[in-house]
């Protein structure tokens, strides 16, 4: 077994920004939800490649709500950071905001996704712990702990 580095949080932490145009919008004149869905993935797959340094691929999809509306010309905020770490997967959290004219950011979107980390043959390997280094971190990691149990349920139920 290789012994892998710790890394912290912040390590891997991205923050994406996207001024939106007309080809984001659907025929509502609204943010298309499969390109937030495409640039939600996108920075999740940053983290994660980040964090294991190596290819990674998505395993699941947790949430995808619109609380807030986007429109043409709006600025779209993406920030995606690690919350756990298992063997071969980690959990990234990504909150997507609409940042105004005037700065102001509104919640659009969280999503969490499940990233596995792949060996040169395509197979999961393993990811480097996690550094949990604040009070904050350590009520996501929990947190992810309950939602790694929601998933195992789902699974079971065939959901």
């Amino acid at each position: 077994m290789s012994i892998l580095k710790e890394k912290t949080v912040a390590a891997s932490k991205t923050e994406v920004s996207h001024l939106l145009c007309n080809k984001d919008m659907n025929g509502a004149g609204r943010l298309f939800g499969g390109q937030l869905l495409m640039w939600i993935d996108e920075v999740a797959g940053i983290v994660a490649k980040r964090h294991c340094e190596c290819n990674v691929t998505t395993a699941s999809i947790d949430n995808l709500q619109f609380k807030e509306a986007c429109y043409l010309n709006d600025v779209i905020v993406l920030i995606g950071y690690i919350t756990h770490v298992g063997h071969s997967s980690m959990e990234i959290r990504i909150d997507t905001y609409v940042e105004k004219s005037n700065g102001q950011r509104f919640p659009v979107n969280r999503a969490f996704f499940v990233m596995v980390a792949l060996d040169e043959n395509d197979r999961p390997t393993e990811v480097p712990r996690l550094i949990i280094s604040s009070i904050e971190e350590q009520a996501k990691w929990d947190a992810a702990e309950k939602r790694i149990e929601l998933r195992k349920t789902r699974r079971e139920e065939g959901f």
